[in-house]
Formats: C-alpha cells, sequence, structure tokens
C-alpha cells in the first residue's frame, strides 16, 4: 500500500474552496480545479517507497508485472490506465467533445505525419488514446450532456423571442432527424462573430428573464443565463441551448462517451477518464476551436443523459459503464461492522471521501519489505486514511477496509 502524494491543478474555472474544504486544508484564494491521482504523466502522484518520494509513474515503469498485473499490463500495456479525480468547477468548462479509440488513433498519426508541433496551440490530438470519463457527485452537480431532440431545442430557442435565432428554430422544426442538429451548431459556430455576440447577448437577457418564470426550462435558463455572464458574446453560449441541462445528487453519476458533447458547469465530483489529453472545444473558452474537426467528431443525436446509481453487491457498490480502461465503485463503511475485503489482481486508487478507513494488509500480500505507507505490504501493515487522502494498491497486495466514512474505488476491468 502506498499513500499518495497528489497534485492540484490551478485551472481559471476551478473553485476556491471546495478542494480544500475536502481536503481539510486553508483556501490560499487562487482556483483549485482538480486533484489528480494517478499516473499522468503532465502530474503524477508521488509514493514513497523507502528512498525518497518517487513518481508512481516510475514506479509502474519499474516493475509493471507487480504494480499493474499481468492481466492489465497485458491488456492495456504497461501503465496505469486511468487518472482519477477529484473535480471542483466554480464556473463553467469549455463546451466540448472527445474521440473514440480509432479516430484518437487515426487523427493523432496525421498529425505526427504533418509535423504539428505536441505543444502547438492549434493541435488537436495529444496522444493516440480516447478519452471516456465518468462523473461522480459529492455535491449537486450542475452541467450540460447530449443533445435534446431537435422539438425541444426548437421550443426552448423559440421562447428567446431572438429575431437572429429564428432561423435556427425553423431548421429544427423543419428537418427533425435529418441533420438538424449539424446544420444548427455549424450556422453557430461559423456565423460572423460581432452578430452572434449581439445575438447571445440577447438570448442571455431573455434567458435571465425566463429563469424568473415557472415553467419546464427554468433551471435551464438560469445555467445558460450564468454561462453567459462567464463567457459574453461566446457562440458556445447559443451552442450550449442545443444541449441537455442536467443536475446530478450527491451519489449520482454520468458517464460520457466518445462524440458526446458536454460541459461541467458547477460542484464537486469524482471524475475518473482514460488517459488521455484529446479534447475537440465547441466553445466556452479562449482555446483554439477547430470547426471542421469539431463536426467530424460530434454524433449528433438526440440524448438523453442516462444517471447512473450504483449497483450494490457483497457491500461494494458499482457504477457499471461500457468500457474497460477503469471502474469505479464505492464502499459505504460503518464503524464496528466486519472488514471489507478489497479484490486484488489489478491496479487500484482508493480515495477516502468522507469520514476515515484504515487498509490492512491481508496474509501472503505482496512480496517486498514496506510497511505502512510502503510498497510491498506486510501482513498486518496498515495505512489509516482520512478525508480527502488516497492510497495506490498493487496488483499483487491483498487488502482488507474497515472504518466510517465513504471510500472509492478505482481500478480496471480485465
Amino acid at each position: 500500500m502506498d499513500r499518495l502524494a497528489n497534485t492540484v491543478r490551478p485551472y481559471a474555472w476551478g473553485s476556491t474552496t471546495a478542494i480544500p474544504q475536502l481536503l481539510g486544508t486553508e483556501p490560499t484564494g487562487e482556483p483549485q480545479a482538480e486533484l489528480w491521482m494517478g499516473a499522468h504523466p503532465g502530474a503524477p502522484s508521488r509514493v514513497e517507497r523507502g528512498s525518497g518520494p518517487a513518481a508512481l509513474s516510475e514506479v509502474i515503469a519499474a516493475d509493471p508485472a507487480r504494480e499493474l498485473g499481468a492481466a492489465a499490463t497485458a491488456r492495456f500495456g504497461p501503465r496505469l490506465p486511468f487518472l482519477l479525480k477529484l473535480l471542483a468547477a466554480g464556473s463553467p468548462l469549455s463546451l466540448q467533445v472527445h474521440p473514440d479509440l480509432a479516430q484518437a488513433k487515426a487523427a493523432f498519426a496525421d498529425e505526427e505525419d504533418r509535423g504539428v508541433p505536441i505543444g502547438a496551440p492549434h493541435r488537436n490530438y495529444k496522444d493516440a488514446n480516447h478519452k471516456p470519463e465518468l462523473i461522480c457527485a459529492l455535491t449537486p452537480f450542475d452541467g450540460l450532456c447530449g443533445f435534446r431532440r431537435e422539438e425541444e431545442a426548437a421550443e426552448l430557442l423559440a421562447a428567446l423571442e431572438v429575431d437572429s435565432l429564428k432561423p435556427y428554430v425553423d431548421i429544427l422544426h423543419a428537418r427533425p432527424e435529418k441533420d438538424a442538429l449539424r446544420e444548427v451548431l455549424t450556422a453557430v459556430l461559423t456565423a460572423d462573430q460581432a452578430a452572434m455576440a449581439e445575438s447571445v447577448e440577447q438570448a442571455a437577457a431573455a434567458a435571465e428573464r425566463l429563469a424568473a418564470v415557472e415553467g419546464p426550462h427554468q433551471h435551464a435558463y438560469a445555467a445558460y443565463a450564468a454561462i453567459a455572464r462567464h463567457y459574453p458574446g461566446d457562440p458556445g453560449v447559443i451552442a450550449a441551448m442545443l444541449l441537455n441541462y442536467i443536475q446530478l445528487q450527491p451519489g449520482e453519476a454520468l458517464f460520457l462517451g466518445a462524440g458526446v458533447p458536454h460541459a461541467y458547469l458547477g460542484g464537486l465530483g469524482v471524475e475518473i477518464m482514460a488517459n488521455s489529453d484529446n479534447v475537440l472545444r465547441c466553445g466556452l473558452t479562449p482555446k483554439h476551436v477547430d470547426v471542421p474537426e469539431l463536426l467530424r467528431i460530434v454524433r449528433f443525436e438526440p440524448t438523453a443523459p442516462d444517471v447512473l446509481r450504483p449497483e450494490a453487491v457483497d457491500g461494494e457498490e458499482t457504477y457499471e459503464t461500457p468500457i474497460d480502461e477503469f471502474r469505479l465503485s464505492r464502499y459505504a463503511l460503518a464503524g464496528g461492522a466486519a472488514p471489507r475485503r478489497i479484490p486484488s489482481g489489478t491496479p487500484q486508487i482508493l480515495l477516502c471521501t468522507a469520514g476515515t478507513a484504515l487498509l490492512r494488509a491481508r496474509p501472503g500480500s505482496g512480496s517486498g519489505e514496506g510497511g505502512s505507507g510502503g510498497g510491498g505490504s506486510r501482513e498486518g501493515a496498515e495505512l489509516p486514511l482520512t478525508q480527502g487522502e488516497s492510497a495506490f494498491v498493487a496488483a499483487d497486495e491483498e487488502v482488507e477496509l474497515t472504518g466510517e466514512g465513504t471510500v472509492f474505488r478505482a481500478t480496471v476491468v480485465v
């Protein structure tokens, strides 16, 4: 067992208080957007193996068979295939979409062949992997996910009574299920910037008014008005109105697959994703927006958000998803209850989000000489976790869990 020392990412959209409050630290006044747990090269967690802090990525690279297990190494290569995060959105993130695995491989190879520098601001693909992700709410969590039905999007836009948006309403009414969503999004993202900025201003004012009127889209209008305050004049505000607004309650989760446009708006959650940095942006960002490539990747299909609730088996509550690079579950620990045996054979990260937990090595666990907080745990070795703390458990370690609180478990499917 290894206690993880993790890096906070200070993105501008981050909350200044949510992560410090969970970790029990003093806010710095600066945004703290994400706490990364894993072996992503951008900010790998650090562990102590007796010779000073070491990056988890280096520890895994030195002995992938032991750390990841033979099955995971054969399936995903000698690297941890997922990244676990605490994500704290204080303002809306960019409206974005991710490629599927085949698209990512082909497009990454193409940009490599064309010699596009990996750090160039106009580069779309940083790696050859896809980026499915799952967000599980720890607080009420607002977001946008997937296209509305054409008729519903038309109704929402029409109620704004903005003359410049009426052609979009007509398209959505006239050609449902015949590329209407593609046509409207293309028009929004390629419109004259000055004219679109004026349309956004008018739409935002109308959304503010409608947010005060009881109706089926009242909360959505409030969300769109808030987005416009953060991104005045951005065409992504109109694009956002084509998407479903959703609010997750604590414990609820949302899976985001390839091609589904989405944006996180506010709240604190546990996020897990495949290790990738491939993002195509649709708006709500000062960063590069490659409209032709975006339109090639987006799936223009109305999709009702599928809110996930955990399925409990033997005390482990699992969020089922259709991919294998990650699997997220949680344990609700009760004081005095029998220890929970954690399955072994795959790499895993355990994150305590409430209360306290205690990890204890089971007989025969590991092969090294480490004790609490070191690799290769001895039988009986213990590692306590308080709220906000996390641990890496290598594939060859068998551990059990006790305590009183909530612990999330991230691993892979092999």
